[in-house]
């Protein structure tokens, strides 16, 4: 009989109902809910990230949410290191811990209960290739990547700066694939038994356009002022990668009409959802659930 602790895990793509479903069943059984998204760990970034309301929350504690600064670095190792300790002070509360979130590789590498050796920063190294990105694009340095380590390169896409140079400085300082080390680091068998959902939609279609609601919702609630402000400040670099943000860019620079950002921006969404649906579906692991409309 498996005596471990259960944790619930709730993934699916942005605009699913994951953070409605989350605090539903956080009610029913008497749950505390960690963030599982790689955006909403930072302050002010409210809107674009959807990150949800005190009345959303409905009085459930919500943990790793709107604790960093903009311009802080945040790694996977740092994720799982403060998400095991959530999960153990909630156990210890007698409550249900319920991870929620869209990141995918937050939340493998919790239920993989990867060990992250310490491996050195080049932090040096890590401005160099930012430069780089800035003059010749993303696209150059995961290419790059690709050509060291393809299998963690095809993980990502171009706008995930962050996690490109991550990889690209792993291998810079040990002469390793980050994807060799993290197969190396899943040996032990993490001390929770974990139950995890996946929320899909059996018409694609009804997804995007739930998409295309949010995006105009947003709009609305005031996306483009909270754009425009990380927009005008320096030295935001997780920021300005963002979804929500970076489409809106050309707006400001007065290189392109607000509705055709409107619609990158829908679109490049749209894109983001299913790469996050691609990547949950390759785990056998996800009980897939149809979401609601």
């Amino acid at each position: 009989m498996d005596k471990k602790p259960t944790v619930l895990v709730i993934a699916g793509p942005t605009a699913s109902g994951k953070t409605a479903l989350a605090v539903e069943l956080a009610g029913r059984y008497d749950g505390e809910i960690i963030s599982a998204d790689s955006m909403q760990i930072y302050k002010g970034m409210d809107i674009a990230t959807a990150k949800p309301t005190e009345e959303e929350k409905q009085g459930i504690p919500h943990h790793l949410m709107d604790f960093l600064e903009c311009d802080a670095d945040f790694s996977v190792a740092e994720y799982v290191r403060l998400a095991n300790e959530k999960i153990a002070e909630i156990i210890q509360r007698g409550k249900l811990p319920i991870v929620a979130g869209g990141t995918g590789l937050y939340i493998s590498s919790l239920v993989d209960n990867i060990q992250f050796e310490e491996i050195k920063t080049a932090p040096e190294y890590r401005e160099l290739l930012r430069k780089e990105a800035q003059e010749k694009g993303n696209a150059v340095l995961l290419e790059r990547l690709r050509e060291v380590d393809k299998e963690t390169a095809d993980t990502l896409h171009e706008n995930n700066l962050t996690r490109i140079i991550r990889a690209l400085e792993v291998y810079e300082t040990t002469g390793q694939k980050l994807s060799d080390l993290k197969k190396k680091s899943c040996e032990t068998p993490s001390p929770y038994k974990f139950i995890m959902v996946g929320l899909n939609f059996s018409d694609r279609k009804d997804l995007y356009d739930r998409i295309d609601r949010r995006v105009d919702i947003m709009l609305e609630n005031g996306l483009l002022e909270e754009a425009e402000a990380v927009f005008s400040t320096e030295g935001l670099k997780t920021a300005s990668q963002a979804i929500g943000y970076k489409e809106l860019f050309p707006y400001f620079e007065g290189r392109a009409e607000l509705s055709e950002c409107i619609e990158k921006l829908k679109q490049y969404t749209r894109n983001y959802a299913k790469r996050q649906l691609t990547w949950f579906r390759r785990d056998n692991r996800i009980q897939i659930g149809r979401a609601h409309v």
